[in-house]
């Protein structure tokens, strides 16, 4: 357990936390959300200690083990992979260390033999004979390849290190463990892997994620950062914004009477838990569900974006024909032979294991690279709308937003475009801000002002949900799945992709894997596993 007595924390005259107490306990999952800024991250390390609070304290178990996901990637550079996780548990590590010093002693004395023996019943009481084991099998649930485990940090990649310690937090079964940000980097099975460890982990979790997939797969509560306070509700993410969704309703709703809203409430939480899936944790949130009554649920603070993306003209039957692509970088193949076709109402997932296949494929059809062999062909009707993932050359000038945005616009007039920006969360004095100075997520959203006005009917997107909080990227999903056109995306959010593709293509150094489906069910069909296995298999031969 670990809990917390009125912590308040303030910068300046910017008040992040104030008089905060809260208890998480043992066996839950707590999702901590809230507006990008809230103070997410700074609450993990005010529980972990990192920073100290400007009142109130942090009550932790004096026998409790706390772990954490650490963020510096360079810490353990001189350490090879499986002994950056063991490290993980600090207490083991050190009878470890200070275990081998005294056994290589070339002076061995009775001292030192008793000495031992304390260390090697420690040693046996944290199961250390398992610990190399325990490390090992991590490593590998989160696709850190074998050959790997005994390799120096520094000489793994920036995604490899990030997996090395995320199974450092997890080694050792920690009584608290602290997770911000888990899946960055991980690929899809890695983080079902993931989900499934916390499903069955029985200790106390706090998790920081803009996932809503995974949020939805691991948490037990919601822990939601608003007005400075955190109030805990029972139930996952997707529970948390609904049934938010249902109290703004039911608040609008003056004369509806109490009874009415309690069958309401009754039969949401009904309809529900019936869609959950058949996990640990769905069953343990199914109990807590049926106690909630109408007083429980609140209505967010929270802004959502409002996207819509309407085009100017329909597309004809020719969209986009490719054959035969091919693109190194580097002398490294990217993808090749890439060959199909995309149909008029398509919403494709453009995939690859490798980081920039999708982005290079892109930027091809996009006319910014030359591919190395192939063609491809626009339909005469197309108005492609371009999202980059680098989108930072769009921002290099000092226009204010009122000003950039009235670059792509041909409506010139300030109050159409302050209406656009104001859609975006841009209003008042926010849409005079200058465009060197905003952070990634209201890049983004500048960028999605920039498509709307384009009105294009083919819409690329690369990476969209990076940078972006849950609103954000809840407003961009809902706009795309209800978008008529056709569009071509990548994105490694597995709910923002299961709920929008219909279509799955996947690029491999050899050719391309290509099916009509929901992502769901490409992660799952075990003729694809085989396929994926040997085009990779083929590519390394």
């Amino acid at each position: 357990m670990i809990s917390t007595s009125n912590v308040s924390l303030a910068y300046g005259k910017r008040t992040l936390f104030e008089d905060v107490t809260i208890k998480f306990t043992p066996g839950n999952c707590y999702g901590l959300i809230g507006a990008n800024g809230a103070g997410k991250s700074t609450f993990l390390k005010i529980l972990s200690g990192e920073i100290d609070p400007n009142t109130g304290t942090v009550d932790i178990p004096a026998t409790a083990r706390l772990a954490v996901l650490k963020q510096n990637h360079f810490e353990y550079d001189a350490f090879p992979a499986l002994q950056t996780v063991i490290m993980g548990h600090k207490r083991l590590w050190d009878i470890m260390q200070e275990r081998d010093v005294i056994y290589a002693k070339p002076d061995f004395n009775e001292a030192d033999g008793l000495r031992v023996a304390e260390l090697e019943g420690e040693f046996a009481d944290l199961e250390g004979w398992n610990a190399e084991y325990e490390a090992a099998e991590l490593l590998s649930g989160l696709g850190i390849s074998e050959d790997l485990h005994h390799a120096l940090m520094q000489d793994l990649s920036g995604s490899e290190k990030v997996r090395v310690l995320l199974a450092q937090a997890l080694f050792g079964n920690p009584d608290i463990l602290l997770l911000d940000e888990p899946t960055n980097h991980l690929d899809a099975e890695s983080i079902m892997w993931l989900e499934n460890f916390l499903d069955n982990f029985q200790n106390t979790v706090l998790v920081v994620s803009h996932d809503r997939h995974f949020l939805d797969a691991v948490c037990t509560h919601v822990a939601d950062i608003d007005y400075g306070k955190i109030q805990l509700y029972a139930g996952n993410y997707g529970f948390w914004y609904e049934s938010s969704q249902l109290a703004s309703k039911q608040r609008s709703d003056a004369n509806k009477k109490t009874e009415d809203k309690r069958k309401e409430l009754e039969e949401f939480i009904r309809r529900f838990s019936a869609n959950a899936s058949k996990s640990k944790q769905a069953t343990s949130r199914q109990k807590l569900l049926e106690k909630l009554t109408v007083e429980d649920i609140k209505p967010s603070s929270r802004k959502y974006p409002y996207i819509a993306f309407k085009p100017e003209r329909e597309a004809g039957n020719q969209l986009l024909n490719v054959e035969n692509l091919s693109k190194s970088v580097d002398g490294q193949t990217i993808f090749s032979d890439v060959t199909f076709m995309v149909n008029k109402g398509d919403k494709i997932a453009v995939l690859g294991r490798n980081d920039i296949a999708a982005s290079t494929f892109f930027r091809v059809v996009m006319d910014e690279l030359q591919p190395d062999s192939g063609e491809y062909k626009w339909g005469t009707t197309i108005t492609a709308s371009f999202f980059p993932k680098d989108n930072q050359s769009f921002f290099d000038t000092d226009l204010n937003l009122v000003d950039w945005l009235r670059q792509f616009s041909e409506e010139k007039d300030e109050s159409f475009i302050r209406g656009f920006l104001g859609r975006m969360l841009f209003s008042g004095e926010e849409s005079l801000k200058k465009a060197t100075v905003l952070s990634g997520g209201e890049k983004v959203r500048c960028m999605f002002s920039r498509m709307m006005l384009q009105s294009g009917n083919v819409l690329l997107f690369d990476e969209p949900t990076n940078h972006l909080d849950l609103e954000s990227i809840t407003a961009l999903n809902n706009a795309l799945r209800d978008f008529d056109g056709t569009i071509l995306f990548s994105s490694h959010d597995l709910q923002f992709v299961d709920t929008i593709a219909n279509r799955i293509i996947e690029l491999t150094p050899n050719g391309i894997i290509d099916k009509r489906m929901t992502y769901e069910e490409y992660l799952s069909d075990e003729a694809v596993k085989e396929l994926r296995r040997k085009m990779y298999a083929k590519a390394l031969a």
